[in-house]
């Protein structure tokens, strides 16, 4: 997967201060979904730590339900409270998984930190199983770095 060649791309768009940053989240997103074939949805989520939840910013992809997660709940509650990358070969595997698409074989939840603490996270699904490698890992965490910039 050409990561190399999208780093430019999504630094344009996340440096573009004529659009709002949600627009600039949405516009990542979109960009990700449509250009890397096993991203299937993508989206940003915030956390509200006094409420102990999740809230989707962003997205792209099929609209979904989850728009507030609880910590601990699902992929993304777990890593808004481990602070640490999760990346699921087979969503089946998972005993806390929460099923968005009967179509999601695979997810990665990548955590945004901004000076040092868990605001929130990049969330991919994939139609495919076990897609993702160490090289999404790592794009991912660039992504967030560049997104943490901006807020």
């Amino acid at each position: 997967m050409p990561f190399k060649n999208l780093q430019p791309r999504v630094a344009a768009i996340l440096h573009n201060e004529e659009e709002t940053v949600d627009n600039r989240l949405t516009q990542v997103c979109e960009v990700l979904q449509t250009t890397i074939g096993y991203y299937d949805w993508v989206g940003f989520y915030f956390a509200n730590h006094e409420a102990r939840t999740l809230h989707l910013k962003a997205f792209a992809g099929e609209p979904t339900e989850h728009t507030v997660i609880p910590f601990g709940k699902g992929i993304c509650g777990q890593v808004a409270e481990s602070n640490e990358n999760f990346v699921v070969a087979d969503v089946k595997a998972q005993n806390n998984y929460i099923a968005c698409s009967m179509y999601v074989k695979a997810e990665i939840v990548i955590p945004l930190f901004k000076d040092g603490k868990n605001i929130g996270q990049i969330d991919i699904d994939s139609h495919i199983a076990d897609p993702f490698s160490k090289e999404d890992e790592k794009f991912l965490e660039w992504v967030n770095e560049k997104v943490a910039e901006i807020l």
